[in-house]
């Protein structure tokens, strides 16, 4: 691979990166919110769906995770 595309995927990198941390923050003031509800609306509609974004944005860390490795391999 040349030098200029290294350089895009780095940069590429630094952006999944950064998104990354914007998804985990959001991860856990969601988690932070839920752990704060009444057990009672945990166990309800609302903790429920709460506990599916929960679960859907620590997919999207995974996920991203993979791809930075990837891209990682990619230029090595």
């Amino acid at each position: 691979m040349n030098k200029s595309r290294r350089k895009e995927i780095e940069k590429a990198m630094e952006l999944l990166e950064e998104a990354q941390g914007i998804i985990e923050s959001c991860r856990d003031e969601e988690q932070d919110s839920y752990d704060n509800l009444p057990e009672s609306i945990q166990d309800g509609e609302r903790g429920q769906s709460m506990d599916e974004a929960i679960s859907a944005l620590d997919d999207c860390v995974e996920n991203i995770e993979g791809a930075i490795e990837s891209a990682s391999e990619a230029i090595e």
